[in-house]
C-alpha cells in the first residue's frame, strides 16, 4: 500500500468519512483475517472477530496516531486483541464443564481463604491514583506494560515503575 493511501485513508477516519471504512476492508481485510484466522484456527469466530475489529477501528479512530505505529500496525494489533478476546470468550463458553461429581468447591476449608485479599479492590483505592491507574489497566483490563503505556500515554519506564511501586504499596496492606 503506498504512502499516499494510508495518509488519505487516515485522513478520512479522522473525518468520520464512511468510505474510509470502505478503503479499510478493501486494502487490510485479507491480511487482517489471514492473522485472525492463526489465533482462533475457527472460521466463523474469524469472521465475527474481523468484523468487530473494524468496528472498533472505526469507533476508536480519533486513537490512532501515524507518529506511533503505520495504520496496519494499529490495525493488526487491534484485530489480534479482538481475535484473542473472541477465541477466550469462545472457550469459555464452550469449553468449560462443570462436573459436580469432580468438584472441590465444597473441599476447600474456608480457613484457607485469605479475607484480606478479597478485598484487593478495596486496598487498590488506598494507594495514590498514579499507581491505581497503572494497576488497574494492567491487572483488570488485561492490557500489557507496552499497550498501557500507549492508552495512557505514560511511558513505558514510567510504567514499569508505577507497577513496581504500586504493588510494593499494596504488599504492605497484606503484611
Amino acid at each position: 500500500m503506498s504512502q499516499n493511501l494510508e495518509d488519505q485513508i487516515t485522513q478520512l477516519l479522522k473525518e468520520g468519512d464512511q468510505q474510509a471504512l470502505n478503503l479499510l476492508y478493501e486494502h487490510y481485510s485479507a491480511a487482517l483475517f489471514g492473522s485472525i484466522i492463526k489465533v482462533t484456527n475457527n472460521q466463523e469466530l474469524a469472521e465475527d472477530a474481523l468484523q468487530e475489529t473494524f468496528v472498533k477501528v472505526w469507533r476508536y479512530a480519533n486513537k490512532y496516531d501515524a507518529k506511533k505505529a503505520k495504520l496496519f500496525t494499529w490495525l493488526f494489533r487491534i484485530a489480534r486483541n479482538t481475535a484473542i478476546d473472541k477465541l477466550r470468550s469462545h472457550n469459555l463458553k464452550f469449553h468449560k464443564e462443570v462436573r459436580i461429581d469432580k468438584s472441590d468447591v465444597y473441599i476447600l476449608p474456608s480457613t484457607s481463604l485469605n479475607q484480606d485479599v478479597i478485598d484487593l479492590k478495596a486496598q487498590l483505592n488506598k494507594i495514590e491514583e498514579k499507581y491505581q491507574i497503572v494497576l488497574k489497566a494492567l491487572f483488570f483490563e488485561g492490557m500489557t506494560q507496552q499497550e498501557a503505556s500507549e492508552e495512557l500515554d505514560i511511558p513505558l519506564g514510567t510504567i514499569k515503575s508505577r507497577l513496581k511501586i504500586g504493588l510494593r504499596e499494596l504488599k504492605k496492606f497484606y503484611d
